[in-house]
């Protein structure tokens, strides 16, 4: 970088011109002056950013709590969807009634009261979370017990035998027919076999064939009024001038309504 300054004096004193000659002695005074002349060298610092501006470095060292724990303690009442204890992992496993949510989370599925309880049939250490459905249920329940239905409900054993009242027919507490003889008196209606069979329908209901049930009213000989069509064309000539006349009188409406408001008021 300094080589150029240092050699112009040097080719000067190696080829002296007739007009200006420098003597040789001189010639360590022009080093000595080039090299006093001469910047010296510094050293120039640059701080930089110790932190990253951006990024995923910048985020939250420790986010919020999670709320981790017994939301439902126990023998408390819980409906289906309540989540009862929130975990990271398996410290507790659903039993009676409960589920697993997808982050581990035991949640119930049937309404009835919280139980914290081990199952050693089940397994020796695990802690299992379960629902009873009664208040003085306790759990789990024993292996050879009768198990609830859904719903709640219990299957319960029903007496399945007719009453019969001096000849009236009662089913399930409703009388069938008035018992006297009459044309709507069960006891008129001749009974077929055939007729008292029930069959399953698509709806998982029994009932009886369509055919069965539309000859009732011909065994109990209760007769039906004959529909007499008339003469349909004479009643469509009239419902068709009825509905000319209409339109004409709803045109002679809007035809005064707008008369009225296209007049001129009057001078006074």
């Amino acid at each position: 970088m300094l080589l150029p300054r240092i050699f112009a004096p040097v080719r000067a004193s190696k080829h002296p011109s007739p007009t200006f000659l420098v003597p040789s002695s001189r010639v360590f005074e022009v080093f000595r002056v080039v090299n006093a002349s001469a910047p010296s060298p510094t050293l120039s610092f640059a701080r930089h950013a110790s932190h990253q501006s951006q990024g995923r470095a910048n985020g939250a060292k420790q986010g919020p709590g999670k709320r981790l724990g017994a939301k439902k303690s126990g023998g408390e009442y819980v409906i289906p969807g309540n989540i009862i204890f929130r975990q990271r992992g398996t410290m507790w496993f659903p039993g009676e009634n409960c589920k697993f949510g997808r982050d581990h989370c035991v949640f119930a599925m049937e309404s009835g009261y919280v139980r914290y309880y081990r199952d050693p049939m089940k397994h020796p250490k695990r802690q299992y979370i379960g629902v009873a459905l009664d208040k003085e249920d306790n759990l789990p329940y024993p292996q050879n017990a009768a198990r609830r239905r859904r719903l709640n409900m219990l299957a319960v054993k029903t007496d399945t035998e007719s009453d019969t009242l001096d000849g009236q027919v009662t089913v399930r507490g409703l009388q069938a027919g008035d018992g006297t003889g009459g044309e709507t008196s069960v006891r008129d209606t001749s009974r077929d076999n055939r007729s008292t069979d029930l069959v399953m329908s698509k709806g998982y209901g029994y009932r009886q064939s369509n055919w069965q049930i539309g000859r009732v009213a011909e065994k109990a000989k209760i007769e039906v009024k004959k529909f007499v069509p008339g003469d349909r064309f004479t009643a469509w000539r009239r419902s068709k001038a009825r509905i000319e006349i209409n339109a004409e009188k709803k045109r002679l409406r809007n035809a005064s309504k707008s008369s009225k408001k296209t007049a001129k008021p009057r001078s006074r």
